[in-house]
């Protein structure tokens, strides 16, 4: 089976069991026997991959064999360049210490869907979005890297893992389609 590309909508979770009233990928994909190739927290949205290939599936997620991924992060305040420097450095979070990362600002992108709900605003407070491209993938892993910097992330969306963007395969929100694996390889 080809690969499954999935738009993950804002708080759904990365299961495919119920979990009371919260919604989980059976909500939204009926095709038996495919499984997420990693995870994305329940507060995150955006590019999920699914394959019933454990070899894919293991060359997807498997933690020495990742493949890049780029998330779009809406922050509050604005970044200088010492702080962006910071995200991009090995930053300490306690429990472990980043790798080098590549992170820079970015405008929002024109191709990007309004998320239900609505971020909250606030007038005396600016909000920025950062683009952050990361080799590995630890538990809430972006967020606690803003947080650690002094932005805290009001939106995280998860735009291309590899050679697969959202950019360049549209989807909105609960939409998926299948594409090949050879799409993984970055172009």
């Amino acid at each position: 089976m080809p690969l499954i590309l999935f738009n993950k909508p804002f708080q759904v979770l990365c299961q495919f069991s119920p979990s009371g009233e919260k919604e989980t990928l059976a909500d939204y994909i009926k095709i038996p026997n495919v499984y997420p190739a990693g995870r994305l927290d329940y507060d995150s949205e955006g590019l999920m991959l699914m394959t019933d290939d454990g070899k894919l599936q293991h060359k997807i997620a498997h933690p020495d064999r990742k493949e890049a991924k780029t998330y779009l992060v809406q922050v509050e305040g604005v970044p200088t360049p010492d702080v962006l420097a910071r995200l991009q450095a090995p930053l300490d979070l306690g429990d472990f210490t980043t790798l080098p990362c590549k992170a820079v600002r970015i405008a929002e992108p024109e191709w990007l869907w309004p998320r239900n709900p609505p971020i909250r605003e606030r007038a005396s407070q600016p909000t920025s979005w950062l683009a952050i491209t990361l080799q590995e993938g630890k538990n809430r892993q972006v967020r606690r890297m803003t947080a650690a910097v002094g932005l805290p992330t009001l939106r995280l969306v998860r735009a291309a893992i590899g050679g697969i963007s959202l950019s360049s395969h549209p989807l909105l929100p609960g939409e998926w389609r299948e594409v090949s694996p050879d799409d993984l390889k970055t172009r």
